[in-house]
Formats: C-alpha cells, structure tokens, sequence
C-alpha cells in the first residue's frame, strides 16, 4: 500500500477515496483519484495490476441520505456490487462511491429522486 500511495504521490495524483479489501490471493484496492489516466499508467509502469470501471459517487448530507438512497435501491430492485464511503467533496460532504450492473439506469433512478451524482472513474 505504501509503495502504491508513493508512486501516486509521486506522479503528482491526488487520493480523493479509498477502500481495502484482502483475500487470501491477492488484495484489492479501490480508489477514486482527480487524475485516472495518470494513476492508471504511473501504476502499471510501477509494475501494479489495474483494472478501471465506472463508479456512481452521491454526495451524502447526513446519515439520513444513505439510508433514503439505500430504500430506493431496494425499491428498485437494483443489486450494488459494491459501495463505499469516500472522503468529502469541495462541499466538505461525504461520498458513498457504488458500483451496480447497471450504472446508466441506477445513476438514473437515484438522479430522478433528487440524489446529487457526481462525475467519477475508479
């Protein structure tokens, strides 16, 4: 993880968020950085393996939004893959970072409830 975070500060890249998980295989880490491109070939000169997808982030305003964000998940019978809290945005509010096989149609949904969806790539 530190050599990881030492090439990306090297590279002049900016962890915005950041999620962990380890398997008896391999570890996976999950991050959200202001430059994708850049992080994505200074990792793999560095010898990392990467994959990039597509993320929904929602800036969340309190504790109440993610659980009106998680009942209209339910409602819409959307299964996330994978979600996540990130550090605050320029609006110093928390992120919840998920991913779901369908992102158009979730981003969508949560969207036409009112949800703020900002631009993000992990």
């Amino acid at each position: 993880m530190r050599r990881m975070t030492t090439v990306l500060r090297g590279a002049g890249i900016h962890i915005c968020g950041l999620s962990t998980v380890d398997s008896p295989e391999f570890g996976i880490v999950r991050m959200i950085v202001d430059a994708p491109e850049a992080a994505a070939e200074s990792l793999l000169k560095a010898g990392f393996v990467i994959k990039e997808c597509e993320v929904i982030a929602v800036e969340m305003k309190s504790q109440d939004d993610m659980e009106a964000l998680l009942q209209v998940v339910q409602d819409g019978n959307v299964n996330l893959n994978y979600f996540y809290s990130s550090f605050g945005s320029e609006g110093n509010c928390p992120i919840l970072v998920l991913h779901a096989a369908d992102m158009d149609e979730t981003e969508a949904m949560l969207r036409s409830h009112g949800f703020l969806c900002l631009d993000s790539r992990l």
